[in-house]
């Protein structure tokens, strides 16, 4: 019970610092429902969460540790994956240095993408950084780091899609949701969390 009670302070303090209920649930590694009952939640709390928090720290803070962790997760991108990559999409915020360096791994472009949960407040769609290279027409990897719901990952895809980019594979290190695929296009992760 203190483990919700701590989680319950720092959502509401990522409240209070003015991020949105996603951008919380991105913060935490938690999901969207689970980053608003924490923020409503009643003060007895009687049924447990069906959600985990995955704190990944001790490896976001170490750039020997994520290297390492990406170039495992390249190496399983590159088992489903039987063409040329043209670019690696890092879904902001944590899949970024993940993305880069599994771009930098498979020797080639990288590019940002900003979920619609991070955009301004009611924004209605995301974004491709245009810092980054350009997506349009081209073979993408997708990599994040968790998986929660899938609604970000379909999110990323459908906008690929869109530009009449080609996903070839989505990789991630931690999948809470056991998804083998999006639209057809494998999901790969170095992690399952599955319920018993």
């Amino acid at each position: 019970m203190e483990h919700i009670k701590d989680f319950i302070e720092k959502a509401t303090a990522l409240r209070e610092r003015g991020l949105s209920v996603g951008q919380i649930a991105d913060e935490l590694n938690i999901s969207k429902e689970t980053a608003t009952w924490l923020l409503t939640r009643p003060e007895r709390v009687e049924t447990p969460l069906k959600d985990i928090s995955v704190n990944w720290s001790a490896i976001g803070k170490s750039a020997l540790r994520l290297s390492l962790i990406a170039s495992a997760l390249s190496d399983l991108l590159m088992e489903v994956v039987d063409e040329e990559v043209d670019v690696v999409v890092g879904i902001s915020l944590s899949g970024v240095p993940l993305g880069a360096l599994v771009a930098e791994d498979i020797g080639c472009d990288f590019s940002i993408y900003i979920p619609k949960k991070q955009v301004e407040r009611g924004g209605e769609i995301g974004a491709f950084s245009r810092n980054f290279s350009e997506v349009e027409g081209r073979k993408c990897l997708i990599v994040d780091d968790v998986i929660t719901s899938g609604t970000t990952i379909t999110e990323t895809t459908n906008a690929l899609i869109n530009l009449k980019a080609k996903p070839l594979a989505i990789g991630v290190m931690i999948d809470k949701e056991d998804i083998k695929e999006i639209y057809g296009i494998p999901v790969v992760s170095l992690l399952k969390v599955t319920p018993l």
